[in-house]
């Protein structure tokens, strides 16, 4: 129901702008039309439906530019200067599609009408704030940004279980544990409930990327809806621990994730463990 919702509201608001270029406008939802788990967006919405519903559309906007923030990651991710990838959510990439100039203009149209529905929400000023500035955080230089520096940088120069840890945690976990944040901001949560959230986030944006890896390394690019064993000159999980112990850990991890949600609000954590059941 929270997936379909969020769909919807997705197709009827992809960005657009009125202009004399032939394609930008299909260019700007070739990626967000693909699909995906929208995983962020449901995590995001999932706290404010347990926790305070009648908020719930206000809602849906945030949701929506963290879909925007994670799309963009994505397509500046697939650039031929990163990792060179030809398919993405079982479509062409949009370098391959278009153009790479496109391709990091759609990213960056993304990344920045993200913050521009985030200043505009119908929610109170100082959770606006609060939002804008979690988001910003998590999938900057903080968060996302680092993580992809030392991601690329560091192919074929292996690191060490604490590195990769400390990688994986910006690249991607801190954008999944901002999603759960940003649902207990809108609720005005106590500041205390919402970081004991955010750290259990952490934990689930490990489990996700350890899972991804152990995608790459087990499924064929048909099954994925990407290109798979791409990951041979990177610093995964798999490729540091191997296959068994990777999933070992993952394992490992999701116990520990289920343990933590034992102490946080029940409508709470059953939304969490619903969504690990689901995906992880």
């Amino acid at each position: 129901m929270i997936l379909e919702k969020f769909k919807q509201h997705l197709k009827q608001n992809f960005p657009k702008i009125q202009s004399f270029h032939p394609f930008f406008n299909e260019a700007l939802k070739w990626m967000l039309e693909a699909g995906g788990k929208h995983f962020r967006a449901q995590l995001l919405l999932g706290i404010v439906n347990a926790k305070n519903p009648a908020l719930f559309n206000q809602a849906l906007n945030v949701a929506l530019a963290l879909e925007f923030i994670h799309t963009y990651s994505l397509i500046h991710d697939d650039l031929p200067a990163m990792d060179n990838a030809s398919l993405r959510r079982g479509k062409q990439t949009l370098h391959k599609k278009y153009d790479e100039t496109t391709a990091i203009l759609v990213g960056d149209a993304l990344n920045t009408q993200a913050f521009l529905l985030l200043s505009k929400l119908d929610l109170k000023e100082n959770v606006r704030l609060k939002l804008i500035e979690t988001l910003a955080f998590n999938a900057g230089l903080n968060g996302m940004i680092i993580g992809q520096a030392i991601d690329c940088y560091f192919e074929d120069k292996p690191l060490n279980l604490e590195q990769v840890e400390f990688l994986h945690i910006h690249k991607t976990a801190r954008l999944i544990a901002a999603s759960l944040k940003m649902g207990c901001e809108i609720c005005e949560l106590s500041q205390e409930d919402s970081e004991k959230i955010y750290q259990i986030g952490l934990k689930l944006g490990l489990i996700f990327q350890i899972n991804d890896d152990i995608i790459d390394a087990t499924l064929d690019t048909k099954e994925a809806g990407k290109p798979t064993h791409n990951d041979l000159h990177k610093n995964s999980f798999v490729n540091l621990l191997g296959l068994e112990e990777a999933i070992n850990s993952k394992n490992r991890l999701k116990a520990e994730c289920e343990q933590n949600l034992t102490s946080v609000d029940e409508a709470v954590a059953k939304t969490i463990n619903d969504l690990i059941r689901q995906y992880l």
